[in-house]
């Protein structure tokens, strides 16, 4: 049986699921498959985390030739939508699946391994950014503020690839992971006093770096390209990218 915490956790996952259908939070179904679904986030974790990749105030839009859910890669300006090879209904399944599970941890575990998800952005406004990593940032902010921690007290810190910590990894790749973290250490770098679109301000802070950025072309221009990137969601979203067309 679900427990209060779970249900926390749960809805931080599924809270923004009607992005996936194309459609705005307020004409959202409140269910998805007999799923409770769009439910609002404790703690302010929603709006934080939105603001670490979205402007605050007004929207407008940014491409012209863009408005869906639909998310534009940064690394090649495509999107992953096309007719004949990629719809919602397609992968209404694998949809079902994501948000049905009533296990939190298992719940976190499937949302770092989607690849579904990656295919759309927070926004129709702010295309480049991902709803993955959006909703495993909310996760975590909603993880840290329930124990008491204050978004001030938070760190990213770099794993080992295998390391996965429940609710608070939110990057796992092929040669590193990514959490937040209120455990300050020699090799964390703190998020800063509020939440803004500070990715590349972070990430430049950071002690040791799991790039080889002195023997490797390649992760150099990656990792100049991470310092260009200020929203986290696109830039964490840049790393799963490179790293499925990294030859």
């Amino acid at each position: 049986m679900s427990t209060d915490t779970d249900e926390q956790m749960l809805t931080a996952y599924r809270h923004d699921a009607h992005k996936m259908r194309g459609r705005a939070h307020a004409a959202g179904p409140n269910k998805i498959a007999g799923v409770e679904v769009n439910q609002s986030v404790p703690y302010g974790a929603d709006g934080d985390g939105s603001a670490l990749s979205r402007p605050s105030g007004a929207p407008s839009q940014t491409m012209d030739d863009h408005d869906t859910h639909y998310r534009l890669s940064a690394l090649t300006g495509d999107t992953r939508y096309a007719p004949d090879s990629f719809s919602i209904q397609q992968y209404r399944d694998t949809l079902h699946d994501l948000l049905a599970v009533d296990d939190a941890a298992a719940m976190h575990r499937r949302w770092l391994n989607t690849d579904i998800v990656a295919a759309f952005n927070e926004s129709v406004y702010y295309p480049f950014t991902s709803l993955k990593y959006h909703t495993l940032l909310v996760a975590a902010l909603v993880d840290c503020y329930r124990d008491g921690y204050t978004f001030d007290d938070l760190q990213l810190a770099v794993d080992a690839r295998t390391r996965v910590e429940p609710y608070r990894t939110v990057f796992t790749g092929n040669r590193f992971a990514l959490r937040i973290t209120p455990e300050q250490t020699a090799t964390t770098a703190s998020l800063g006093s509020r939440p803004w679109r500070s990715w590349q301000s972070v990430w430049g802070r950071l002690p040791e770096h799991p790039l080889d950025t002195a023997d490797s072309k390649l992760d150099r221009a990656l990792d100049a390209q991470l310092r260009r990137i200020s929203a986290w969601s696109t830039a964490l979203q840049y790393i799963e990218d490179w790293e499925a067309w990294r030859p």
